[in-house]
């Protein structure tokens, strides 16, 4: 009821698992190499809300903001996550998220490791017709299972983030012009109002030497026979921070005359690169690269071709241009996300 593995989800699935959860579960079932995962599905959310009766709250809390004062958006906000992040997950659903995780153990990690998780927000609209959620809500870093609950309750609280809320009034999706009309209100009113809603993907970790993004079409250019690869060595959370200046490459894309693309690097622009995000101890650490690397290719021309190959099967699959993120491991390369490119 509350729980599905990646390979029980399909892009279709964006209304239960979210965009983030719909991609990685399409992606998982096509072969590519996803890190092994499952997603707390939108109605443990919704049987949060109901069983707590926050959706009540929080509709009480909407229909008083003015969005054009950030001091009012802030009280809201701070006042609805606080409400999410102390209230209790109902134990049918505590227990369901639990046996997932050791479900996920048991597959993945060996008795001597400490096996650990990402733990990232999946909004119902994310990437969507009506707008792309990318990089509003929350995500978190080697999570242990003694931590997992507490960070899912925080993902589901990040729908309510100051910047989440804005972002959703811009984009028209919090219906402000009814809200102070509601007189007797409902949990069930909350999705009328604020109808986007929040999956939680919970993933195996990956410790990467090397992580990145890969736009299968030139962002910038729109050129279409050209493919944009940004490397940095680390967790990715660097890159997507704005942490950090990656290496970039950009890569042409060759038809041959069996109608096979190959691939031809046109360009690298070497960055360097003094710090990176790594796990160190129990915690994720800003940690400063060796001087010996700190000035070297991230990627080598082979794996920048291997990764092409692998990004440019998906954007086949998809059949539309995709921003895609990467993490290499011990050699091994594993996406992590996959999304359409919304600027295009």
């Amino acid at each position: 009821m509350f729980t599905k593995p990646f390979n029980q989800i399909s892009k279709t699935d964006i209304s239960i698992a979210g965009g983030k959860g719909a991609s990685l579960g399409e992606m998982t079932n096509a072969g590519f190499p996803v890190p092994e995962g499952f997603v707390v599905l939108v109605s443990a959310f919704d049987k949060f809300l109901e069983e707590t009766d926050l959706g009540v709250e929080i509709l009480a809390q909407l229909s008083k903001v003015n969005f054009k004062d950030i001091n009012s958006v802030d009280r809201a906000s701070n006042v609805i996550r606080d409400l999410i992040c102390d209230a209790k997950i109902p134990k049918e659903i505590e227990k369901e998220i639990i046996k997932s995780f050791l479900d996920l153990k048991s597959q993945t990690s060996t008795p001597k490791r400490k096996f650990l998780v990402s733990v990232r927000s999946s909004a119902t609209a994310e990437d969507s017709s009506i707008a792309s959620w990318a990089g509003e809500l929350e995500s978190y870093l080697n999570i242990s299972f003694e931590d997992l609950l507490e960070k899912i309750k925080k993902c589901w609280a990040s729908l309510f983030t100051p910047r989440a809320l804005f972002y959703a009034f811009e984009k028209k999706i919090i219906k402000t012009s009814r809200l102070g009309k509601i007189r007797a209100m409902t949990c069930k009113d909350l999705k009328k109002y604020h109808p986007v809603s929040v999956a939680v993907v919970v993933q195996r970790m990956i410790q990467s030497e090397i992580s990145g993004i890969c736009f299968t079409v030139h962002p910038v250019t729109k050129n279409r026979n050209q493919m944009v690869i940004e490397a940095g060595y680390g967790l990715g959370e660097a890159i997507v921070g704005g942490k950090i200046t990656p290496d970039t490459y950009i890569v042409e894309k060759l038809k041959a005359q069996n109608l096979k693309v190959k691939f031809s690097i046109i360009d690298k622009n070497i960055s360097r690169q003094e710090m990176m995000i790594v796990k160190k101890g129990k915690e994720t650490k800003e940690v400063k690269v060796p001087q010996s690397k700190q000035e070297k290719q991230k990627l080598s021309d082979k794996q920048i071709l291997n990764l092409a190959q692998i990004c440019q099967k998906i954007e086949n699959h998809y059949r539309i241009p995709q921003d895609i993120e990467f993490a290499i491991e011990k050699r091994k390369t594993y996406i992590l996300q996959s999304r359409p490119i919304t600027s295009l």
